[in-house]
């Protein structure tokens, strides 16, 4: 019995039993673009009955989703505090649409060289200083802005993705930041947003 109780305390001095809540960083578009892009994923829900895209706003992934104890929000926004500082706007095009098949449908970024650099600069804070493992890390990165995703079968995919494919869209802005977003328990929030300081 001793033991055990040993152990359960050692499970929870390493967060094993510590609630765990789920964040993720990325480009968050100025709110008409959002709008513009909330809508896109309103109309792939009411055609095509796909509607996870809708738990998050319009966004350029940066991390993927990971899961933290509250004890280390703090270290957290520190770090993006601290890395966004250092950072500088950069120009982000929006055109068109392209797809992962079989289910992802999502507008293009035209230029990727500025947000792999930011991307890039991203993974060694958060495996310097805050510790993120390889599995944890985004390694594959192709810069998109989804509409339709993994709620999309791939037989309405075949059906949805031509009228998208040769479908118009633009919309540019500067980005000037990262958010750190953070689930509630049903949908993905902006929690903080770390504004680029560098000239």
């Amino acid at each position: 019995m001793v033991v055990f109780v040993l152990f359960y305390v050692f499970l929870v001095s390493i967060g094993l039993f510590m609630d765990k809540d789920l964040y993720f960083i990325a480009i968050v578009p100025p709110e008409d673009i959002r709008q513009r892009v909330r809508r896109l994923k309103e109309e792939v829900k009411e055609r095509f009955g796909a509607k996870h895209a809708l738990k998050s706003p319009a966004h350029i992934t940066l991390q993927m989703p990971f899961k933290r104890i509250a004890a280390e929000e703090s270290q957290i926004i520190n770090a993006l505090e601290g890395f966004a500082r250092l950072q500088r706007p950069f120009p982000v095009m929006l055109s068109g649409f392209d797809c992962f098949s079989p289910r992802v449908i999502f507008v293009k970024v035209e230029d990727h060289a500025p947000i792999v650099e930011l991307h890039a600069g991203l993974q060694r804070v958060l495996t310097g200083k805050l510790g993120f493992t390889g599995r944890e890390i985004t390694r594959r990165f192709h810069p998109h802005m989804t509409i339709a995703t993994r709620d999309l079968p791939e037989i309405v995919f075949r059906k949805a993705w031509p009228e998208y494919e040769m479908r118009e869209f633009g919309a540019s802005f500067i980005a000037g930041s990262i958010c750190l977003l953070k689930h509630n328990g049903k949908y993905w929030e902006i929690y903080r947003e770390f504004r680029f300081t560098q000239k």
